[in-house]
């Protein structure tokens, strides 16, 4: 019989062979917490034996993450607040999260991994809630948990072997398609492996081949995979800003507001989770990329229509090179002054949205409520420069 590499491989992960260990107390809390005549004075004796973990778990139960304001004290209290379920895959990626390195290792940075994985899983929550497709803490856990694999495979292929990651983990598919012409097994099925023998529940394994998004997909796993891209595409210098929106267009039929109202969720927990997670965050850094975002895409809204109020030579705008074509023996100018509204009016309210959204979050005196009402004056600017053009 021909030997399988890659079979041999996932079958030694599902043993547990070449996996991270955990928290002793983690995994005998993932035993006890699926079972049935488990109490809670059973749990509370376990968690009290790791006192990290039962001052993290605490710190969780009264964030803004549980959304209200009675302030629990007690691991009794706690236990109840976030439930078995979520406390024993809570306390899993907790453990999961201490078990990796901070810092650059090659040309893997670890840092910017787990801040990508947190700003996911906050989206992936809040998409949950609003989408109401199930439980918004499991949609957390799933969406922290989703690039796990990655870490995995790192250690086993790469770290100290001199291989470069080619191409670079923005680029899902083409990774995936990378790691399997290389290694013969790709990270997702890595993590699928490793989040069984941890004994994860199923809906959040089934988010590791969730990477497709197709019609009868389960709703979890392409929560996480918008709550990727979005994370993805706000993090990533080289996008658009209005590509935060495409995806979730497509997929959920979400406007701009509904996604604008994911992505402040995100920032407005985002330090609260990260100290849990011992993680660093510059919520303020990151905050002030995503509005140089939708100042370039401003940027580039204003020179369409300038380009247009001062008679720019025509077939200067790609877009329309059929537009002629069509509108052959007709008001030239006026089809062109539809044409440019239906292609930047997107992108001009996305940014508007945004910033409207943004302004009444932040301190007006600060350097970021500075700048959020920068970008709203000019988008009110460009929205009423369009309006008197196509009105």
């Amino acid at each position: 019989m021909e030997h399988d590499p890659r079979a041999d491989l996932l079958k030694r992960l599902e043993s547990g062979y070449f996996l991270p260990a955990l928290s002793v107390v983690a995994i005998k809390l993932m035993e006890l917490a699926s079972d049935e005549a488990c109490s809670v004075n059973d749990l509370v004796a376990l968690i009290e034996k790791d006192p990290s973990l039962a001052i993290r778990l605490l710190k969780i139960a009264n964030s803004a993450f549980f959304g209200t304001g009675h302030q629990t004290t007690t691991l009794r209290q706690a236990i109840v607040r976030i439930g078995f379920h979520q406390l024993r895959i809570m306390a899993l990626s907790l453990s999961l999260r201490d078990t990796f390195p901070m810092g650059r290792i090659g040309s893997f940075d670890y840092e910017t991994f787990w801040r990508v994985s947190l700003y996911r899983s906050l989206m992936a929550k809040s998409l949950a809630e609003r989408l109401r497709t199930g439980n918004s803490e499991e949609a957390f856990i799933a969406g922290l948990t989703l690039g796990v694999g990655f870490l995995i495979f790192f250690d086993i292929f790469v770290k100290g072997k001199g291989v470069e990651i080619s191409p670079k983990p923005g680029g899902l598919e083409e990774l995936l398609e990378w790691e399997k012409t290389r290694f013969g097994v790709h990270h997702r099925e890595i993590g699928e492996a490793a989040l069984r023998y941890w004994k994860f529940p199923e809906p959040i394994i089934a988010c590791q081949y969730g990477y497709l998004v197709v019609p009868e997909m389960a709703a979890l796993p392409k929560v996480c995979e918008l709550a990727r891209r979005l994370s993805n595409t706000m993090l990533r210098r080289s996008t658009d800003f209005q590509d935060l929106f495409q995806d979730a267009r497509k997929s959920f039929g979400l406007d701009e507001e509904a996604i604008n109202a994911v992505i402040l969720a995100a920032f407005e927990e985002v330090e609260g989770i990260a100290a849990n997670l011992k993680l660093g965050m510059d919520k303020e850094k990151d905050l002030l990329e995503l509005m140089e975002k939708a100042n370039r895409a401003l940027s580039k809204i204003s020179e369409k229509i300038s380009a247009l109020q001062y008679g720019s030579p025509k077939g200067t705008l790609p877009s329309f090179a059929t537009l002629r074509e069509e509108t052959e023996g007709k008001d030239y100018v006026a089809h062109t002054l539809q044409a440019v509204a239906h292609e930047i009016r997107n992108p001009l309210v996305a940014v508007a949205g945004f910033a409207r959204r943004l302004s009444g979050t932040l301190d007006p005196s600060s350097k970021g409520g500075k700048y959020a009402q920068i970008i709203l004056d000019e988008a009110r600017r460009l929205e009423e420069a369009l309006g008197q053009m196509t009105g």
